[in-house]
Formats: structure tokens, C-alpha cells, sequence
């Protein structure tokens, strides 16, 4: 008996030193560092067209200086903001494949504040509010230490847009020396009274996070209701009501052979009611396949009843990003549309068409550009709306679409 009941003590022992030896080992950055830059120099269009190739090589052997203190994630943090200056949208350090936690609420900054779009229903009264501070630091300098952390950057509008992606993720907070507990902070915000409240928020893993009920703040006008049951929930079409007009709702790209069908199905509708007037709204289209996006445009071009002089409308925003902005720089020229809201999140000039690879040990994913698309005779921040609209926060927060707006009751005739 007393053999059985030692054997399993060694046993025990034996096992918690071999947990602590694995927990004890680090990544292998030499192999991982290298394979980083080799890669790259091989894959990617063209890695220096912006970052010095000394300079590169300079921060690479800084940041293996830097992994044998063992502090993975500051190793990571410091590549992630070596492979933002590498300068295209397409190229990054991806966190997917690591066990991140995130706080349960997203932001989104209109007139220059951080306000609650999304949050737990449990939590529901921080909705609308603003945020002022993380863990006692006012939010300015907060935003600040994540923008130069925050990937797929291609201009200072998707730097907005990554940068609040990027601020609820605790891992980054914890080690820019943000939040002092690793899954915990607490939250200063406003409310539209200007009262100042706070509230603690434990980190969840993205398991988690799904398994949430969220009240979530959404915009839109009463002229356009979403069909009860679209084929996509990211591609669909609606008439405006009062108005000779068609609503397409493109978030993101089904395949070649679907896009042809939804294709056939919008223009027999536009032919059966002889509808004038086109709104395509690709303000939520973070990218995908823009040769897809093409044959919405081919299929649109046999609709013969469109005022095509003046009756196509696209919607852009700071969201627009990679694919969706190289079809709004097409679907300018091929559908002579007009431009309304906000400068898109990438350039119609610049490196795009993703790839990637992954590090052995960190289970880090790296990006990069294949190619170089020239859609403008120059490289600019963005493609910039023939009609500039903002949304007004007294409008949004009451669920009122701005942009759409506009184009009804004064764009339309």
C-alpha cells in the first residue's frame, strides 16, 4: 500500500516539475526573428519601399536583444510596431492564433470622442457614454500607446479605426503599462449628462466574448428596411422607400459564381420596377476578393433604366478598407457614381492582395503585400467623398444615419 501511495507522490512531483519546466520555456525567437525577416524578403512586392533596409535589420537584432529578458509579449509588441513601419496595410504581426483576452465593449471615436457603440446588456448603461480614462490614465495618452501598436494601418483613418479595435485587447494594456492587473481594469466614463462613472471589466477570452448578449448602438433611416431573409447577411438589396430608388447593402464578398447571381436578381428588379436611382453602401466593407466586386459592377451596367448621369450613389467611411476601397475607386470610373461620407480606411494607390505565413513557437501570423494596385495616378490618404459628411453625434446616438440621410432628402431627386 505504502508503495502504491509513494509511487504516486514521485509521480505527482514529477509532473508539476515537467508543467514548470513547459511554462518555464520561452519562445525560440533566433529561429522565429529570422524566419521573420527572411520571409518577408521574400514574399513581399516590395518590403523597403518605405522602412530603411538598415533600419530594419538594426530593430530585428534590438528586438532579439530584447526576447532574451523573457518577456514574450513585450517582444511581440516591439515587432508588432517594427512591421507598422514597414508601411502598407497589408503587412502585420496578426494576434488570431494567440489566446487573447479583450474587454467585452467596442468604441468608436466621432467628434473627436470615444464613445460606447457595443457593450453587454448586463452593462448596458455604459451605452452612448464616452471614455475618459483606463485604469486612472486619461484616454488621450491611452490611444496614443496602442496607435503605434495597432496593425493593418494604411492611413490616419484606419489608424482610428485599428487603434480602437486594438484598445480593448488586455494583453497590449497589461504590457504597455496601461492596466495593472493582466485581465482587470477599471473604466472611467461620461455620461451624456457629462457625469463621471466607473466601472471594472474583466478580460474574456473571444469563446467567451461570443457567448455574450450585447445591446448595440445601430444607424439607419426609415426609408430602408433589411429583407427579413436575405441569401447574405452581408450583400443584400432593398428599395428606398418614396423614392425611385435601390439600397445595396455590401459588407463583404460572397464567391465569383454568387455575386453573378446576385448580380441577375438586383438588375431583373431594377428592370421590373424601372428603378432611377442607386445607393451602394460599402462603409462596413473591410475587403476581400475586388475582382468579385467587379461583377457586381458588370451586372449593374446592363441596368438601362439607371440615371447614370446622376443617379449612382457610393458610401464610403473610415471602415472602407483594402478591397472595398479599390471597388469604390472602380465603381467611380465604371459606374460614374458619386461619392458620399467619410475618406476610406486604405489607398486606391498602394500594396494590397494579402498573404501570409506563420513563426514557428509564438503562434504569430504574419501578413504581407503581394502586390501593388495603381487605381489613382497618385498615392493619397484615402479616396476623399465628393460630399464630406460626419456623422453628428446628437444624430447617431438616436440612430439616425447622416450619410444616408443626406442623400434622400437632398441628393435625390
Amino acid at each position: 500500500m505504502n508503495k502504491h501511495k509513494n509511487t504516486k507522490i514521485y509521480f505527482f512531483i514529477g509532473f508539476c516539475i515537467l508543467s514548470q519546466l513547459i511554462i518555464a520555456q520561452k519562445i525560440n525567437w533566433q529561429e522565429g526573428l529570422k524566419i521573420y525577416s527572411a520571409k518577408l524578403e521574400e514574399k513581399h512586392i516590395d518590403l523597403y519601399h518605405k522602412i530603411n533596409k538598415q533600419e530594419f535589420k538594426k530593430k530585428t537584432q534590438k528586438i532579439l536583444n530584447l526576447s532574451k529578458k523573457g518577456d514574450d509579449y513585450k517582444t511581440i509588441i516591439e515587432l508588432m510596431k517594427l512591421t507598422k513601419k514597414i508601411g502598407d496595410g497589408h503587412t502585420a504581426v496578426s494576434l488570431r492564433n494567440l489566446d487573447v483576452h479583450q474587454f467585452p465593449f467596442e468604441f468608436q471615436l466621432i467628434e473627436n470622442k470615444w464613445r460606447v457603440v457595443k457593450t453587454p446588456s448586463s452593462k448596458k448603461n455604459i451605452l452612448k457614454s464616452t471614455l475618459i480614462k483606463v485604469d486612472g490614465i486619461p484616454i488621450s495618452e491611452v490611444a496614443s500607446k496602442i496607435s503605434e501598436t495597432a496593425q493593418f494601418v494604411e492611413n490616419k483613418y484606419s489608424k482610428t479605426v485599428r487603434t480602437a479595435s486594438y484598445l480593448t485587447i488586455s494583453e497590449l494594456l497589461y504590457h504597455l503599462d496601461i492596466i495593472k492587473n493582466k485581465k482587470m481594469a477599471l473604466f472611467t466614463f461620461l455620461d451624456e449628462n457629462n457625469n463621471e462613472f466607473e466601472v471594472q471589466f474583466t478580460a474574456l477570452k473571444n469563446t467567451e466574448l461570443k457567448q455574450l448578449d450585447y445591446a448595440t448602438l445601430e444607424i439607419g433611416v426609415p426609408e430602408i428596411e433589411k429583407p427579413k431573409s436575405p441569401k447574405f447577411n452581408f450583400l443584400w438589396f432593398a428599395p428606398i422607400k418614396n423614392k425611385n430608388a435601390v439600397y445595396i447593402n455590401f459588407k463583404s464578398y460572397p464567391s465569383f459564381d454568387q455575386m453573378q447571381n446576385f448580380g441577375d436578381d438586383l438588375v431583373k428588379y431594377i428592370a421590373k420596377n424601372n428603378t432611377k436611382n442607386l445607393v451602394i453602401d460599402l462603409r462596413k466593407n473591410g475587403g476581400g476578393d475586388l475582382y468579385v466586386g467587379v461583377i457586381l459592377a458588370y451586372a449593374l451596367n446592363l441596368a438601362d433604366s439607371v440615371d447614370w448621369k446622376n443617379g449612382v450613389y457610393l458610401l464610403t467611411s473610415n471602415v472602407t478598407f483594402s478591397a472595398g476601397t479599390s471597388n469604390t475607386a472602380l465603381f467611380k470610373q465604371l459606374l460614374n457614381a458619386k461619392i458620399v461620407g467619410q475618406p476610406t480606411g486604405s489607398n486606391p494607390t498602394g500594396y494590397q492582395d494579402m498573404g501570409q505565413f506563420n513563426l514557428p513557437n509564438s503562434k504569430l501570423v504574419i501578413t504581407y503585400s503581394k502586390r501593388k494596385f495603381k487605381l489613382s495616378d497618385k498615392t493619397t490618404q484615402g479616396i476623399q467623398p465628393d460630399v464630406l459628411i460626419y456623422p453628428k453625434w446628437s444624430n447617431y446616438a438616436l440612430g439616425k444615419d447622416d450619410v444616408l440621410a443626406h442623400i434622400i432628402n437632398n441628393l435625390m431627386k
